[in-house]
């Protein structure tokens, strides 16, 4: 049980990771979403989610070549339910998360082919 409780607690010490499970609150999205709207590079998200998903507090599941997360809404571990709904319930009106959620209402209005295109600046030619 502490063990649950300090790799969550870990995972959610770093701003790109409360950011991304911000956003994840919304809907689920994939890694070049995510990419987008973090302005961040496809490894570097990819990390991060990684961490997130190493500690129960996201799930993915892959459609082609796309690999979607979303947070789950079942007990992983004893905690993962417990920080999902404190966050979810935090930081409302930070500027950062408002202005996360503003770039995430542009994304995904974008067709995730066209988003997720090899090629495409910031993309790396993954998705």
């Amino acid at each position: 049980m502490l063990r649950d409780f300090i790799l969550q607690a870990k995972a959610v010490s770093d701003e790109t990771r409360v950011r991304i499970l911000k956003l994840l609150d919304d809907r689920e999205l994939c890694v070049c979403q995510l990419m987008d709207i973090l302005e961040m590079g496809q490894s570097t998200v990819s990390k991060h989610l990684g961490i997130l998903k190493t500690a129960g507090l996201v799930e993915c599941r892959r459609n082609g070549t796309w690999t979607f997360y979303s947070l789950p809404d079942k007990l992983i571990n004893t905690y993962n339910l417990d920080f999902i709904k404190l966050l979810s319930s935090s930081l409302r009106d930070d500027a950062l998360i408002l202005e996360d959620k503003k770039r995430l209402k542009e994304s995904v209005r974008q067709d995730i082919k066209v988003l997720c295109k090899p090629g495409k600046k910031g993309s790396n030619g993954t998705k």
